[in-house]
C-alpha cells in the first residue's frame, strides 16, 4: 500500500521548473568535476561508439570541442570507437568492443606492456570509472541529425544561462546528468552505459548502485508507452526504498511486450503502470571486472564470428540477460549466450526505479520539436548566438528556435520551427514546425524558395564533390517504412508523389525494398537547381512546362539516396565549415558589441570562437581590437569610453590583446584593470559624502586616546553581491550577524596621541612594530608582505597624514586580533580596518558614525589592493542580525536593516548553529581576483549566481522573521552551491568530508566569507543534534577542528 501511495504521488509529469532544477544541479556538478576533479571525481574515460571510422573522426572532433569548452576534464580519456569494418554487430558486441579498445588504449598509453596481454588490459581498466554512450547507427527517424550524430543535436535547454557560450547539445546535457552518477561508484570501478538519443532527466546524485552488481535505471510509465520499449520486471520484496526511488532485484526482461505478455510476466505495477527500461545501465565492482575480462579475452573472436555470420549481439536483450537468471534458458539459444552466462551470470542485476525521472526521447524529428515546444518550452532559449534583423525587415515567429544562425532581411520563419547552424538570405520562407540545419543560402539572386509546414531540410558536404548537397523530407516521414505500407516522402504517400510528378518507380529504386531510405531522389546539381527541384518534389510542379523541364534536370542528374549519403559525407569539411561559420557569427556579434557599447556581452567567449577560424581568426580579432581602441580612450569618464566603465574597458582590451598574441601588452593592461577598480570604488564611496563632512580641527577638549573593540561577522547568504565592481552596477543584499567568540570581542585597536610630532608608531599583537618619521611619505601600492599595510592604508583613507594634528603631536596605533586564527573568513581584516578608522576619526575629532566608517573601510580595502566589499565591516560595526542593502549609482547607497527578532529565536539560533574553525587557512584576495575578472568579462553564469545570492538574502530575512530556521538551512545549502559555482576552489577535500560527516545532523552548512577554508557554519536540525554533533567532532581523530562558543552581539 505504501508503494502504491508513493507511485501515485509521482504520476504527474515532471514540471519544467523541476526539470530546470535537476539540469542546473547537474550542470553545476559537471562544471565542478571539470574544474577540480581531485575533489569532485570526473570519469576516468568517456567512450562513444560510432558506426564507421569517418563518424568516429567526427565524434573525436566533438569530444575535443567538449574538452575545450569545459565539458570534459583534462584528466579524462575521451575516445570514439567505430564498429569493426563498419559492420552492424549490435549494441552488446559494440559495448564489448568499446571496452576492449579502451583497455588497449590505456595499456599503450602507459607503455607498460608492448604485447597488450589480457592480464595487463584487465588491470588497466578494472578499477576505472567509465562512461559509455552508444551513439553509432544511422538515425533513420531523425535523418537531418545523421551528419552530426543524433547525440550531438542541439538542445538549448538553459542556454540562456550562458548567452555567449556555445549552443548546448544533447551530448552536453547527457554529460551533466551522468556527472552526478559518478559518485555512486564510490571506491569501486565500474561503467555507466547510456544511449545517445535519450536524456534521462533525474537527480543522478541519488543513484544507489549495489556493490559487485549491475543495475538498470527504470521509471514507471503508462502501458501504451511501455509496449513500444523495454520493460523490467522487478521483485516486490527485498527492496531498498526511499522517498524518490526503489531498488529491487530484476526478475525478468520484456522487449516491446504485448498486453498479454505484460500480464503473464507480472510486469504491471499496482498503479497500472510498468517499469520502463531507460537504456541507462551500470555495472560495478565484480560485475564490472567480469565484463572487462570477457571484453578483453573473448570479444574480438565473438565479433569476427558475428560479422561472418551476419548476426548481432544486443546489449538490452543478450548481454543484460546474463545477469537475469530467468533469461538464461532463452539466452543459451542466442549467439555466445552460454559464454555470456558463464562469464557474467554469477552476479545479479537490480532495478533502480527513479519515480521523479523524466524520460526525454529524441527518437524522431517530431519528438525533437515536441521537446522544444511542449511542457519544457520554458527551458528553451529561442534565440542563441544568432544574427536576426529587426522585425520590420523579416517575419520570424516568436516561438521559432534560431540557434547559431544568420538570418537576413526578407526571410520568414514559421511557428515552432528550428533553424540551426544556418545562413539564410534572399526570398526564403520556412513553414511552421519545420527543421533547417546547416543550410547556407547566401545568394541574394536566388529564386524564391518555400519550405512548407512540417518539413526538414539540411545541407552537407560530400567526399570528392566541390559543392554541398541539399536534402529534405517530411517531419513525420519514416524512412524505413515501405511504399507498400503507405510510406511517405515530405508527408505524401509515395504513390501520390510518383503520380503527381509523372515519374516511375525505377527512377527511384533498383531493389524490391522501396522506402525513403534507399530512394535515389537527391540530385547533385547547382544550388539554384537543387532548390527548384526541392520545390518540385515537395510541393509539386507549378505548371506542365516548368515541371517537365525540372523533371528532366532531375532525371538526368546523378542522384543519391539517404543510405548512400550517410556513407559519403565529408566529415572533415563539415567540421571546418562548422568552425568557420561559428567564427564568422561570433565576429559579427563582437563587432556589434564594440560598436554599440559592450554593455553585457562576454567578448572573451566570442573571441575564443573567432580565433579558431583557420588562417584569418587572429586577423579578425585584431580588427575588433582596432575598432575597440577607436571607441575607448581609457579615460575615467564613461561617456568618453562608449558608455562603459574604465575597469570594464581595460578588461576587454586585456583579453583582446591576449587573444591576438600580444602577451606583454596584455600584462601591462592587466595592472590598469585593478587600478581602475580601486579608483571607481573610491569615487563611488566618497561621492556626495565627503562634501557634506568637512574635516574638523581638533577641539579644545580634544581626545587623546580611542579604544575600539568590535565583534566578528558570520554571513548566512548574499556575500559577493556587496563586492565592487559588481556592487557599483547591481543592487546587493547580504544577511549576516555580529558575534562574539569565547565570550569576548576579538578585534580591537587603540589610537593615542604622543609627544613626538610628525611621527606614527604602529604595533600589533605579534609584537611587530614600526615607526614612521615622515607620515606624508606613506603611499600605495604596498608590499603584500608588509604587516602594517592595513594601518598605512587607513592613514591614507582618513587623510591623517596631511592633517595638522601631526604638527603638534604624533600617533601611536596598536591593533589586536585575539582568539581568531589567520584566514578565518570572519572578516577580520575589514573589521580591524573599521576599528582603526574609527579610532583615527575619533582622535581627529571628525564624524565617526557607522556609515562613514563602512565607506572608509571600502577605501582602505582598495588602497591595500585586496579589494573586498562592505559586508564585513557592516556585519561588525552594526550589531545584531542585519539584512543590508546597497544601491548602485554615482554614489554607492547603503541601507542596513537590523532585524527585530524575538529572544526565543536568538536562543534557538545560538543552540543550533555551530561555528567551527576547519583548520584550513584561506586568503580572500586570491578568490576575489578570479571572481572580479569573470564579472568584468560579463560572465553570465557568475552574474546570475550573484543575483541569486542577493535574492536568497531577502528570502532568508523573511525566514528569520517568520521564525523558520529550517528554511534558513536550505538557503545556506543553496548559497554554498552558488559559491562553488563562482569558484570551485572555495572548498577542498577536507571541507567536503567535514560537511559529509555533519550532514546527518544538520539542515544547512557553508563556509563563511569567500570560502577556501576558515570558519564553517553548521545549522543543526535541533539543539540535541547540535550537542551530539559537537561531541562527535571534538572526539573525532579524523578532523582537527575547533568548535567555538559564540553568541550574537546585540549591543
Amino acid at each position: 500500500m505504501e508503494e502504491m501511495r508513493r507511485t501515485r504521488r509521482r504520476r504527474k509529469a515532471q514540471s519544467a521548473e523541476e526539470t530546470a532544477a535537476v539540469l542546473r544541479k547537474s550542470w553545476y556538478r559537471l562544471r565542478l568535476s571539470v574544474r577540480d576533479p581531485a575533489r569532485v571525481p570526473a570519469w576516468d574515460a568517456i567512450v562513444l561508439t560510432a558506426a564507421s571510422p569517418e563518424q568516429a573522426a567526427l565524434y573525436t572532433w566533438q569530444l575535443d570541442r567538449a574538452r575545450r569548452i569545459g565539458r570534459i576534464a583534462d584528466s579524462t580519456v575521451a575516445l570514439a570507437v567505430p564498429d569493426p569494418d563498419g559492420a552492424r554487430i549490435g549494441s552488446g558486441a559494440a559495448t564489448l568492443h568499446a571496452i576492449y579498445t579502451l583497455a588497449r588504449h590505456l595499456v599503450e598509453e602507459v607503455k607498460n606492456d608492448s604485447e597488450n596481454s589480457v592480464a595487463s588490459m584487465v588491470k588497466a581498466l578494472e578499477k576505472k570509472n567509465i562512461l559509455l554512450i552508444h551513439a553509432g547507427g544511422d538515425s533513420k527517424r531523425v535523418p537531418w541529425a545523421n551528419p552530426m550524430g543524433k547525440v550531438f543535436l542541439p538542445l538549448p535547454f538553459l542556454a540562456g544561462d550562458n548567452p555567449d557560450g556555445p549552443v548546448p547539445l544533447l551530448f552536453d546535457h547527457i554529460l551533466a546528468i551522468s556527472s552526478c552518477a559518478r559518485q555512486s561508484f564510490k571506491n569501486q570501478g565500474g561503467i555507466l552505459i547510456m544511449t545517445g538519443d535519450v536524456l534521462p532527466c533525474f537527480d543522478a546524485s541519488s543513484l544507489i548502485l549495489p556493490e559487485d552488481s549491475s543495475c538498470i535505471i527504470t521509471v514507471p510509465i503508462t502501458l501504451d508507452i511501455a509496449s513500444n520499449h523495454g520493460v523490467i520486471v522487478a521483485k516486490s520484496d527485498g527492496n531498498l526504498t526511499g522517498e524518490d526511488y526503489k531498488l529491487s532485484p530484476v526478475e525478468n526482461l520484456l522487449q516491446k511486450p504485448t498486453m498479454s505478455q505484460l500480464l503473464q510476466g507480472d510486469a504491471i505495477l499496482e498503479d497500472g503502470r510498468a517499469l520502463l527500461d531507460t537504456g541507462v545501465i551500470a555495472a560495478r565492482g565484480i560485475a564490472w571486472e567480469q565484463l572487462v575480462r570477457i571484453a578483453c579475452n573473448s570479444s574480438q573472436e565473438m565479433i569476427r564470428e558475428l560479422i561472418d555470420t551476419r548476426k548481432e549481439m544486443s546489449l538490452y536483450e543478450d548481454l543484460v540477460a546474463a545477469w537475469v537468471p530467468s533469461k538464461h534458458e532463452w539466452l543459451k539459444t542466442r549467439p555466445f549466450g552460454s559464454e555470456l552466462i558463464s562469464s557474467l551470470g554469477g552476479q545479479r542485476m537490480f532495478s533502480f526505479c527513479s519515480y521523479d525521472l523524466s524520460f526525454l526521447h529524441f527518437g524522431t524529428s517530431n519528438e525533437v520539436l515536441d521537446h522544444f515546444s511542449g511542457a519544457n518550452r520554458g527551458l528553451v532559449s529561442r534565440r542563441h548566438l544568432s544574427l536576426i534583423p529587426e522585425t520590420t525587415a523579416c517575419d520570424i515567429a516568436t516561438s521559432a528556435v534560431i540557434l547559431s544562425s544568420k538570418i537576413s532581411p526578407g526571410v520568414a520563419i514559421g511557428e515552432d520551427s528550428l533553424v540551426y547552424d544556418s545562413s539564410i538570405s534572399g526570398r526564403v520562407q520556412i513553414g511552421s514546425q519545420s527543421i533547417v540545419v546547416g543550410l547556407k543560402l547566401i545568394q541574394n539572386n536566388l529564386t524564391k524558395f518555400i519550405l512548407p509546414d512540417r518539413n526538414c531540410i539540411w545541407q552537407v558536404p560530400l567526399i570528392n564533390y566541390e559543392g554541398d548537397i541539399i536534402i529534405y523530407c517530411g517531419l513525420n516521414d519514416n524512412p524505413k517504412k515501405l511504399m507498400k505500407e503507405n510510406g511517405t516522402f515530405c508527408g505524401k504517400p509515395w504513390r501520390k508523389i510518383i503520380s503527381d510528378l509523372n515519374i516511375k518507380e525505377n527512377d527511384l529504386w533498383t531493389s524490391e525494398e522501396k522506402c525513403l531510405w534507399n530512394a535515389k531522389i537527391f540530385p547533385m546539381v547547382s544550388l539554384s537547381e537543387m532548390l527548384q527541384i526541392a520545390t518540385w518534389l515537395i510541393v509539386g510542379p507549378a505548371s506542365d512546362e516548368s515541371g517537365e523541364e525540372i523533371k528532366n534536370i532531375w532525371k538526368n542528374s546523378t542522384r543519391l539516396s539517404l543510405e548512400e549519403l550517410h556513407k559519403l559525407i565529408d566529415y572533415n569539411k563539415m567540421c571546418v565549415s562548422l568552425i568557420n561559420h561559428q567564427a564568422d557569427l561570433s565576429a559579427e556579434i563582437a563587432r556589434a558589441c564594440v560598436k554599440f557599447g559592450l554593455i553585457g556581452r562576454d567578448l572573451s567567449q566570442l573571441c575564443d570562437e573567432i580565433v579558431r577560424k583557420e588562417g584569418t581568426g587572429v586577423q579578425m580579432c585584431e580588427e575588433i581590437l582596432g575598432l575597440f581602441e577607436n571607441g575607448f580612450d581609457g579615460g575615467k569618464n564613461d561617456s568618453s569610453n562608449g558608455g562603459i566603465s574604465q575597469s570594464r574597458g581595460f578588461r576587454v582590451k586585456t583579453d583582446l590583446l591576449r587573444v591576438c598574441g600580444d602577451e606583454k601588452s596584455a600584462c601591462e593592461m592587466e595592472t590598469q584593470v585593478w587600478a581602475a577598480v580601486a579608483t571607481e570604488t573610491a569615487s563611488a564611496v566618497k561621492y556626495d559624502f565627503e562634501d557634506n563632512t568637512s574635516p574638523s580641527k581638533p577641539p579644545t577638549d580634544k581626545i587623546t586616546k580611542s579604544t575600539v573593540s568590535l565583534p566578528v561577522r558570520v554571513d548566512f547568504v548574499g556575500g559577493w553581491s556587496d563586492t565592487p565592481p559588481y556592487s557599483l552596477h547591481h543592487p546587493g543584499c547580504v544577511l549576516n550577524m555580529a558575534i562574539s567568540l569565547q565570550s569576548s570581542l576579538p578585534i580591537s585597536s587603540t589610537v593615542r596621541t604622543t609627544y613626538n610630532p610628525n611621527t606614527v608608531s604602529i604595533s600589533d599583537d605579534s609584537s611587530s612594530k614600526t615607526v614612521i618619521t615622515n607620515p606624508a611619505s606613506i603611499s600605495a601600492p604596498f608590499d603584500p608582505s608588509d604587516p602594517f599595510r592595513l594601518v598605512k592604508s587607513a592613514l591614507i583613507a582618513t587623510n591623517v597624514i596631511n592633517h595638522e594634528i601631526l604638527l603638534q603631536s604624533g600617533l601611536e596605533i596598536e591593533t589586536r586580533v585575539e582568539g581568531v586564527p589567520r584566514g578565518s573568513g570572519l572578516g577580520t581584516s575589514s573589521i580591524l580596518a573599521a576599528a582603526v578608522v574609527r579610532g583615527i576619526l575619533d582622535i581627529l575629532g571628525e564624524e565617526s558614525g557607522d556609515e562613514r566608517v563602512v565607506r572608509k573601510v571600502l577605501e582602505v580595502e582598495q588602497i591595500m589592493g585586496t579589494g573586498g566589499g562592505w559586508q564585513d565591516q557592516v556585519g561588525a560595526v552594526y550589531k545584531g542580525i542585519k539584512c543590508s542593502y546597497s544601491f548602485p549609482g554615482e554614489s554607492l547607497g547603503l541601507r542596513v536593516d537590523k532585524l527585530s527578532v524575538r529572544p526565543s529565536l536568538v536562543k534557538e539560533l545560538e543552540e543550533r548553529l555551530l561555528v567551527i574553525f576547519t583548520g584550513q587557512v584561506r586568503l580572500a584576495s586570491q578568490v576575489l581576483q578570479k571572481v572580479v575578472t569573470r564579472y568584468l568579462r560579463r560572465d553570465s553564469l557568475l552574474i546570475s549566481s550573484i543575483k541569486r545570492l542577493a535574492e536568497l538574502a531577502k528570502i532568508g530575512r523573511d525566514a528569520l522573521m517568520n521564525n523558520d530556521i529550517d528554511e534558513l538551512g536550505s538557503i545556506m545549502l543553496e548559497a554554498w552551491r552558488l559559491h562553488q559555482e563562482l569558484d570551485p576552489f572555495c572548498s577542498n577535500t577536507l571541507v567536503d568530508k567535514l560537511f559529509a560527516f555533519c550532514e546527518p545532523y544538520c539542515c544547512g552548512y557553508k563556509l563563511v566569507g569567500a570560502g577556501g577554508g576558515g570558519f564553517a557554519l553548521i545549522l543543526a536540525k535541533g539543539k540535541d543534534s547540535a550537542r551530539e554533533l559537537r561531541s562527535r567532532l571534538e572526539e573525532s581523530e579524523e578532523f582537527d577542528v575547533n568548535v567555538y562558543d559564540w553568541s550574537i552581539c546585540l549591543e
